[in-house]
């Protein structure tokens, strides 16, 4: 079954100074480790990048829009995804792009927990594509009601319904 790392909205936007997504120098630093493994077996690399209309933090065009450099895609390898809705899929290439490269199962990892990386899961399951959503290579921030941590624990606990969920140490992809 064929393996794609799906990477969402690892952008610049999420890391504003005083504003930074929670544990976001460790979820980085994973999901470098996951990109370097995932070239080393040719497995192919999406990455997800939303569009928020003008004025806001990812404003399509603007520095805050763009995605991560610590992360950066690979021209004419990767595939970058643009969306506008917390779904990759709704309105956007996405599963068009993934089915000519015959892709079966996702390993999800990004931000935001709630939104875009829960949202996702559960479209992909009902897509019926294997997903894998690792554990500790999403984030979110504070709520007013409960803390980050609390919130990616209940999503790792919850999305089990819809993906096999493993931290970035036990994340595997073959040749």
């Amino acid at each position: 079954m064929k393996k794609a790392l799906l990477v969402i909205d690892v952008q610049n936007g999420m890391f504003q100074e005083g504003n930074v997504v929670y544990k976001g120098e460790r979820m980085l630093q994973n999901l470098k480790d996951l990109i370097v493994q995932a070239r080393s077996t040719e497995t192919p690399i999406f990455y997800i990048q939303h569009n928020a209309p003008a004025g806001n933090l990812l404003e399509y065009g603007t520095k805050g829009w763009e995605i991560h450099p610590e992360l950066t895609p690979k021209k004419n390898q990767d595939v970058i995804i643009q969306k506008t809705t917390p779904d990759s899929f709704y309105n956007t290439s996405l599963d068009e792009e993934l089915k000519k490269q015959g892709i079966e199962h996702l390993v999800v990892a990004g931000i935001q927990t709630e939104a875009c990386v829960d949202t996702t899961c559960r479209r992909a399951f009902s897509m019926e594509y294997k997903v894998t959503l690792v554990s500790d290579t999403h984030s979110t921030w504070n709520s007013q009601d409960i803390t980050a941590q609390q919130i990616i624990n209940h999503h790792n606990e919850v999305l089990r319904w819809f993906a096999a969920v493993y931290p970035s140490k036990d994340i595997t992809f073959d040749r």
